[in-house]
């Protein structure tokens, strides 16, 4: 089993920047895809952005692309999502989750996860 537990999330104003950490314990996770995800109150959860084991390939949803990145450190079993330049629109509860199967592949549907972390508040203010 992994216990994955986010970290970072709070209140910004639009502009500003926040670090989210998710910290993964129970077992390595060097070799499985992570992900975060996000969910706005009312939405459907939805993928902001994936990292395969190595750390070489990262994707993101394009409402986040050239603002977000994403990074895994593997010998932390940890996984990061620097946040630049947020938007209101980027306020909602963000999610780690890892892949269990071991793959190259980054899948962008929330149900092709199998561990979940508890999720963090992020609120940017106009």
């Amino acid at each position: 089993q992994v216990q994955l537990v986010e970290s970072g999330g709070g209140l910004a104003q639009a502009g500003a920047s926040l670090r989210l950490t998710c910290a993964a314990s129970g077992r390595t996770v060097s070799r499985n895809t992570m992900a975060w995800f996000r969910q706005a109150p009312g939405k459907e959860r939805e993928f902001v952005a994936g990292i395969i084991r190595s750390g070489g390939n990262t994707h993101y949803a394009d409402s986040v692309k050239g603002r977000f990145t994403m990074s895994r450190d593997n010998a932390q079993n940890t996984v990061y999502l620097q946040m630049n330049s947020l938007k209101p629109e980027d306020t909602a509860v963000y999610y780690c989750a890892a892949d269990s199967k071991v793959t190259f592949t980054i899948m962008r549907r929330a149900n092709e996860y199998d561990y979940w972390g508890q999720g963090t508040q992020v609120t940017v203010s106009s």
